[in-house]
């Protein structure tokens, strides 16, 4: 396609950006836990078992989409499309499900994960939900190779963190969340800056960034059924009907999005993890590792300006057996060699274990440095190991689909 570079993009500058969105998120995160569920139907929800009136589906395989099982479908048309296979009576012959609990600590440790990935392979990570992010890689990659660097990131995921992910690329945010919803699960699109008009102008009003069931509605009522038909309409007309937001429908049609790929707010904790190529028992080759990982981290703590409180360690034993151990001060204090003693000194414990994974975390961040607190403060001589209660604390939190990061977690799984 030729004469589409995005307008007001000087040539040589389009940005980079990357839509990182994991496939089925919880589901996936129970068949990490319980390998005797691939290939089957998973329905992660509430109000399933026996007493239980009311609930809904939070997430669903696709092996249990294919049965009409559906994210915020109410339980009980769940079970009807799709009986649970704990209960289903023994003359059964049709499909069963594999019903779970949501359980959001686990998730969220799940997703500390990918992130700390994520962070390792971009400078600029804005995560807009415990399952989804956005990457500007511009500095890192051109498009030349972009490709093969989406690939690699997505099967590192699925190798270090156990789940799938798909990946869109494009030169902006909307086109790059559109382009990681094209071909789900575990797809990869990349879409050129000279070839996103042409990528956009098929595809149904209800696949844009930004426009929900009722506008969609709304806009087939005007005769505006595709992307490119919304592109073509006065600008001025979409602002009547719609206001800014038919400003911004048809910018993302047109392939336009100014906005800038940026943390929202300040980090809660900030980590560095790293896996083997095959697990080890090497006490020395483990103690080097942790080294590493805590100079990273301490390095991106004090790029940032940041005071930590908290020091601690993850050991990951095949296949995914996750160990977080942790220790507080009784204030922040900036200190990479304290944090190297720390994370060596946690991790004495699994002396003598298969690890395949390793993680070093600084958390109960400061921005402050007149709090720094002194160093020879510990509350507690050795206190007990973090609880994935303790790690959510820290965790991604968010809205499964859109939302801040900050606020309240809701339980519904769209991807």
């Amino acid at each position: 396609m030729s004469g589409s570079r995005l307008p007001g993009t000087p040539a040589g500058e389009e940005r980079v950006v990357l839509h990182v969105d994991m496939d089925c998120f919880y589901a996936a995160c129970e068949r990490r836990r319980d390998p005797t569920l691939a290939g089957e139907p998973v329905v992660v929800g509430m109000g399933y078992e026996a007493g239980e009136r009311h609930g809904a589906v939070a997430t669903a395989s696709y092996e249990a989409r294919a049965h009409g099982v559906e994210s915020a479908q109410p339980i009980s048309g769940a079970l009807a499309a799709l009986p649970r296979a704990a209960t289903a009576p023994p003359d059964h012959e049709g499909p069963v499900g594999h019903y779970r609990p949501v359980d959001l600590p686990y998730y969220r440790e799940v997703s500390e994960e990918v992130r700390a990935i994520l962070h390792d392979v971009a400078d600029a990570v804005r995560e807009v939900s415990i399952d989804e992010a956005y990457l500007d890689v511009t500095d890192r990659v051109g498009w030349h190779s972009v490709e093969i660097f989406a690939g690699s990131l997505r099967e590192r995921i699925e190798r270090e963190a156990g789940v799938s992910a798909s990946v869109g690329v494009a030169p902006n945010m909307s086109t790059a969340k559109v382009a990681s919803d094209h071909d789900k699960p575990e797809g990869l699109v990349v879409v050129p800056p000279d070839a996103v008009r042409e990528f956009l102008a098929p595809l149904p009003v209800d696949e844009l960034h930004g426009v929900g069931p009722v506008t969609a509605r709304e806009l087939r009522s005007l005769g505006i059924e595709t992307a490119g038909d919304l592109a073509s309409t006065p600008r001025d007309r979409l602002v009547s009907r719609f206001g800014s937001r038919g400003g911004t429908i048809h910018d993302h049609a047109r392939g336009r999005d100014e906005r800038v790929v940026e943390p929202v707010g300040k980090p809660k904790s900030l980590s560095s993890e790293s896996a083997f190529t095959e697990a080890t028992d090497d006490v020395e080759v483990i103690r080097e590792r942790l080294r590493r990982l805590a100079d990273e981290v301490t390095a991106r703590a004090e790029s940032r300006d940041a005071l930590y409180k908290t020091i601690g360690v993850k050991v990951v034993e095949p296949p995914f057996d996750v160990n977080t151990r942790a220790r507080s001060l009784s204030g922040p204090v900036a200190d990479a060699s304290l944090v190297e003693s720390v994370a060596l000194d946690l991790a004495r414990e699994f002396e003598g274990e298969r690890v395949r994974k390793l993680g070093v975390r600084v958390s109960n961040l400061s921005f402050d440095a007149a709090t720094q607190a002194p160093l020879d403060a510990w509350e507690g001589e050795s206190p007990p190991p973090t609880s994935a209660e303790d790690d959510a604390d820290d965790g991604p939190g968010g809205t499964e689909r859109g939302g801040d990061p900050e606020g309240q977690t809701t339980f519904v799984d769209f991807s």
